[in-house]
């Protein structure tokens, strides 16, 4: 059987009035392009979104993951908005792209990437998170409940397909390397470290029984390639729900707590992570609350079916409420901790600049 891959690789190009949300130009450009590339045959089908000031590609093709002609195809719709960018005279014109020309795969040039190849199901349903003003840790609890946490996944307990437990494949953005680890046995092993988020990111999930792809988050850590504070990682990622997956309500459900996560202002600030609407993906408030949007589709054959504006639901509206009471908490704290972030992650900043400019009047006390 051949495999679809979902590819969802995503860009900040350019904002429109600040960080806060991405000119439609950037889309139209966008749409135009990948209309071509599935009018070729390079992809099946895709969709173009936005968080806040960052371009979505969502993309399926048969190619495989990494696959050059797909990440050379979306660096081109990045370079090509980009250009509209600069002539629009939007904020950050291709910030993201950290590099002057593509070299056969997007690690390590900026934008973020986040794709899973796998063999349909008769019904396949598949959620894409999208996230602005945050870091790829900041869907370590989620994820880790939705796949971990019986008292959120009631199928973990009562359905025989996922009562095994996962696998969790954790990255160190620091040292770029990953560790594999099972739940339920290993879960406090896990916990130590993904609790850590700005250094230690699940990447991967695995069904424990057949190693079946579950879910997916970017990785990429824009500072630590940069060697300076560029923007915000602004993570994605994708899960697949039902029929032996937790089912699309377990998946959501973790988002009902708006738990804090690092970025917002200047990409230096802890605040909530705001479940919206598309339509409301717009982070204004202090650049913020940072924001996630939910877009659930249908794969069949390579076809993305929907999507469905999953946080649209009035369901989360106590979620966002909750998360403006948390937002008005932390921003009266100022530039003190634990609002601002901790020195090891500001080292990242801009606060260097400052600080050398007292360094020669420093003494010992």
């Amino acid at each position: 059987m051949v495999k679809t891959t979902i590819s969802v690789i995503k860009a900040d190009i350019g904002g429109l009035a600040g960080h806060h949300v991405v000119h439609p130009r950037l889309k139209e450009v966008s749409v135009a392009e990948l209309t071509a590339a599935k009018k070729d045959g390079l992809i099946e089908d895709f969709y173009v979104t936005a968080v806040g000031d960052d371009l979505q590609l969502i993309m399926t093709h048969r190619k495989g993951v990494d696959n050059p002609e797909i990440h050379e195809l979306a660096w081109n719709v990045f370079s090509k908005g980009t250009e509209v960018a600069k002539q629009l005279g939007l904020y950050g014109a291709g910030q993201d792209l950290l590099k002057d020309a593509f070299s056969g795969n997007l690690k390590g040039m900026g934008p973020g990437v986040a794709e899973m190849e796998f063999e349909e199901r008769p019904s396949d349903p598949v959620i894409v998170f999208m996230a602005d003003k945050t870091e790829p840790g900041a869907f370590n609890l989620p994820i880790f409940r939705t796949f971990a946490d019986p008292f959120n996944t009631a199928g973990l307990v009562i359905d025989p397909r996922l009562h095994e437990g996962f696998i969790f494949e954790i990255m160190d953005v620091f040292e770029d390397k990953v560790v594999e680890m099972s739940s339920p046995e290993e879960m406090y092993d896990i916990l130590a470290l993904i609790g850590t988020t700005g250094r230690y990111v699940i990447r991967r999930v695995f069904r424990k029984s057949d190693r079946e792809i579950a879910a997916v988050v970017s990785t990429t850590r824009l500072s630590l390639i940069a060697g300076k504070y560029v923007g915000k990682d602004d993570p994605v990622a994708i899960v697949r729900a039902q029929s032996g997956f937790p089912a699309l309500g377990e998946v959501l459900e973790p988002y009902t707590l708006p738990h804090l996560v690092a970025g917002w202002m200047r990409g230096s600030h802890n605040g909530p992570l705001m479940p919206v609407g598309e339509k409301d993906a717009r982070p204004t408030r202090f650049d913020g609350p940072p924001r996630v949007i939910a877009l659930g589709f249908q794969i069949k054959n390579s076809k993305l079916i929907g999507p469905s504006d999953l946080f649209s639901d009035v369901a989360f509206d106590e979620a966002r409420r909750l998360a403006n009471v948390i937002a008005d908490y932390m921003r009266r704290h100022g530039p003190f901790m634990p609002h601002r972030l901790g020195p090891e992650e500001m080292e990242y900043t801009t606060l260097p600049k400052v600080l050398e400019k007292i360094k020669e009047r420093l003494k010992e006390a």
